[in-house]
């Protein structure tokens, strides 16, 4: 029983990730994740009314937000699974390779950069700057082309792990049910996880999951982003060497991982101040300036983030189930 579900949810996966390789993520169709989102921004206008307005109050808000939204998420999505192999096994394995596709962001991620590797190329800053801004949380209206090329590189680094290594491993630990657990404790992160005045306390209990979440996921997205640097024709030695020294420059304990294997693979310097809502934040950078960032370092981040997708998915989808099909 154990090894049919294994088998059952690996093999869904594999398929959905070569349909995310394929299609990306259609705007004009349904998506699970929006619905999230949608969710999260419903969800908070009542519950900051719902609660008291002091430190503890907008705690206790914030994880009720997070009860309440994987309550409904992975509830419903427990429904509809379940509803499925009522109807037809077929139907149920068509719906779990549906949502693994949903639930992984490679192609999205690949497509969404390159808009911005595009404006660039084409001189059009302005533009850059309004499609780096789809992709990043920080403020871009004065961001000069470096600026919005490291900002592109940067979240492409960082999202190799947030949209597909942490999908990926928590899809094939536990299925769809796992990953849309994880996509909404990232989503929200995303959403309300911010240290600022808003979001300090409210957003805290979601930060604080994300962390826990992505604590073994950042570090094998950061090791396999190193050895993608070898396959991938980039700097190996380097990847490892930033990636052993600077992975832990952030503040947050996961997010410098990607981001530290990518600047050493590439031989730029990222991260260091941006401004986000205004406000000026000192971070300290990672790798070394061996050269300035550029716009074709966007098409390169890509390529590495691909070398460890597909690194990702031998490890926790192609390794499991050869040994489940030819068990020694």
């Amino acid at each position: 029983m154990i090894q049919s579900f294994f088998q059952t949810n690996l093999t869904a996966l594999l398929l959905g990730f070569c349909l995310d390789l394929l299609l990306g993520d259609p705007h004009w169709a349904p998506h699970p994740v929006r619905a999230v989102g949608q969710l999260i921004a419903g969800l908070e206008g009542p519950l900051r009314r719902l609660f008291p307005q002091t430190p503890g109050g907008e705690r206790a808000g914030g994880t009720a937000l997070v009860v309440l939204v994987l309550f409904f998420s992975v509830g419903v999505t427990g429904l509809v699974l379940a509803l499925c192999a009522r109807l037809h096994p077929a139907l149920d394995f068509g719906v779990r390779i549906l949502l693994c596709y949903q639930l992984l962001a490679a192609r999205s991620l690949r497509d969404e950069s390159g808009k911005v590797y595009r404006a660039l190329r084409d001189g059009d800053l302005p533009g850059a700057r309004r499609a780096v801004s789809m992709i990043v949380g920080r403020d871009t209206e004065n961001l000069d082309e470096t600026g919005v090329a490291k900002a592109a590189v940067e979240t492409v680094a960082e999202n190799a792990s947030d949209g597909v290594v942490a999908p990926l491993f928590y899809l094939a630990l536990g299925g769809p049910l796992a990953g849309m657990a994880y996509k909404a404790v990232n989503t929200m992160d995303s959403m309300v996880g911010y240290k600022n005045e808003r979001y300090l306390y409210f957003g805290r209990t979601a930060a604080r999951l994300d962390d826990v979440l992505n604590f073994l996921p950042a570090r094998l997205a950061g090791g396999l982003m190193c050895l993608s640097a070898f396959l991938t024709g980039f700097d190996g030695p380097g990847a490892i060497r930033i990636f052993r020294r600077d992975r832990k420059n952030h503040a947050s304990p996961n997010s410098a991982h990607t981001e530290a294997a990518c600047a050493g693979a590439l031989r730029v310097q990222l991260a260091g101040p941006a401004v986000y809502f205004g406000r000026r934040v000192e971070k300290p950078t990672l790798g070394d300036p061996i050269h300035p960032v550029e716009a074709l370092d966007i098409l390169r981040a890509n390529r590495l983030m691909y070398g460890t997708a597909f690194l990702s998915l031998l490890l926790l989808c192609g390794v499991p189930l050869m040994v489940l099909r030819f068990p020694f």
